[in-house]
């Protein structure tokens, strides 16, 4: 059998799904957003490379609140 076939996929779907459209939503709230804490680059970055955890920091910690 190959590792692939191992794989609970019923488990891991849901939450790569749930993990795009966070990490597509943050993105866009980036784009949109006049102002963040700390510079919109390293937020990108974050977002881009962490997943969920980067999405989950930028909307906890990185959008300014007026």
């Amino acid at each position: 059998m190959s590792a692939l076939e191992q794989v609970p996929w019923a488990l891991i779907a849901p939450i790569l799904v749930v993990q795009f459209i966070l990490m597509i939503v943050a993105l866009i709230d980036l784009k949109r957003i006049y102002a963040t804490n700390g510079p919109k680059w390293l937020w990108l970055i974050l977002i881009l490379i962490s997943g969920i955890l980067g999405s989950i920091a930028y909307f906890i910690v990185g959008r300014k609140q007026a």
